[in-house]
């Protein structure tokens, strides 16, 4: 079956935006794409998007699916069933996929029961969006994550532990290279893993085919994370000339997830620990100036957003946008970095862009957001989200009849 999506604009994923143009669905993938006058004659099933825009589906890189986004998740997690807690996962991945996220990439789950809430989606045994996984993070004695993640010592042990992960089945592996917000008694400044461990463990990720990933917020960690070949840096807070100098020659991604200080400092007295709400403040300004230097010299950015801390829900993580373009980031390369360069991130061919052979991954909002990044980052604003050619959530707005109409049209 088919099915022609008629739009007043589409901005592409790519910088482009194309007034006035036709989207042809057949099955899972776009098979044309042309202006609205090349399908004057066609006869099968179709819908006009009118006063709306259309974009591929968001693509969040850094989210933990196991975590709800209480005051204090790692706590609450510690205390469920496994059952409970891959429940959880599937959960959080489908409201994710209702808020226009079709791809994410969880970066550190809870003893390997996010895979099934994965594996669930991937088959499409479950409505969800596609799910790349990295399994448990690897981080030192002590070290940031260590509640959940492989401790692992040494070049040798941390060898084995990247090992661990590639043999559990995880997508990519997510090394920490410093201290953080969430755990007690360590610095986000510090750097945890010495450049030798941190270099190891990446080479051993990438000798069977694994993107790395590390959590990296002090200046000495996040060059260690850099110069071992990591393909990126999450957060950033403390990076310095050298830092983004380093960064743009080699290539490295940045997934700032700003959402996750804006949610915590926003949150008030909530029950949030002291030593997060600390933390939170010292860094937050930081932060944000770091993301601004390394976008104004022209580092490859993807979207994430840490979804599951603290307030941080997983279905809002659109929001992300906004609280990119607030520390000066362009609504067209807020876009671009939520769409193609995250899907370049996580290897995810075909997707990211709207274009022919694309994979139908896209979202309709009311409104351009290149005029106000609200009609994408804020959820009410979605009219309509596509998942492989199938249309899974509307706005309040459409009716039933609608959607149940275009669902049965593929």
């Amino acid at each position: 079956m088919s099915l022609l999506l008629r739009c007043s604009r589409i901005v592409n994923g790519a910088g482009a935006t194309l007034p006035q143009h036709g989207v042809l669905i057949e099955g899972e993938h776009i098979t044309r794409l042309a202006p609205m006058a090349e399908f004057d004659g066609y006869t099968g099933p179709d819908r006009v998007l009118d006063d709306a825009t259309l974009l591929p589906g968001l693509i969040d890189c850094h989210v933990h699916l196991c975590f709800d986004g209480e005051p204090n998740p790692g706590e609450v997690t510690e205390k469920m069933r496994p059952g409970a807690v891959a429940v959880r996962a599937l959960t959080n991945a489908q409201r994710s996929l209702c808020g226009g996220i079709t791809a994410i990439r969880d970066c550190g789950g809870k003893d390997y029961l996010e895979f099934a809430a994965r594996d669930a989606c991937n088959r499409g045994q479950f409505q969800g969006p596609t799910i790349r996984a990295s399994g448990r993070m690897i981080c030192m004695t002590g070290g940031h994550g260590n509640r959940f993640g492989r401790v692992a010592d040494g070049v040798d042990e941390v060898v084995k532990a990247v090992r661990e992960q590639v043999h559990a089945g995880s997508d990519l592996v997510k090394i920490m290279a410093t201290g953080g917000v969430m755990t007690p008694g360590v610095d986000p400044e510090d750097a945890h893993y010495s450049a030798e461990e941190m270099a190891a463990g990446v080479a051993e990720g990438h000798r069977f085919h694994k993107p790395c990933a590390s959590h990296a917020q002090g200046t000495e960690g996040i060059l260690n994370a850099v110069r071992g070949g990591i393909d990126s840096i999450e957060h950033g807070i403390f990076m310095s000339e050298k830092c983004i100098e380093e960064m743009l020659e080699r290539g490295t991604y940045l997934v700032p997830t700003l959402a996750a200080l804006k949610h915590i400092l926003g949150a008030g007295d909530t029950g949030i620990p002291g030593y997060v709400l600390e933390k939170a403040a010292r860094v937050s300004e930081t932060h944000q100036k770091s993301i601004k230097m390394f976008y104004e010299a022209g580092g490859r950015i993807a979207m994430g957003t840490d979804a599951g801390t603290p307030f941080n829900h997983h279905g809002e993580n659109a929001q992300e946008l906004r609280y990119m373009v607030d520390v000066g980031i362009s609504p067209m390369d807020a876009i671009t970095f939520s769409t193609a360069n995250a899907a370049d991130l996580m290897r995810l061919e075909k997707t990211g862009r709207v274009q022919e052979g694309a994979v139908a991954d896209l979202l309709v909002v009311d409104g351009n957001p290149l005029e106000d990044i609200d009609a994408v980052a804020d959820s009410a604003r979605h009219r309509l989200v596509i998942k492989r050619g199938v249309a899974v959530h509307a706005s309040p707005g459409d009716s039933a009849a609608a959607v149940t109409a275009l669902a049965a049209a593929q």
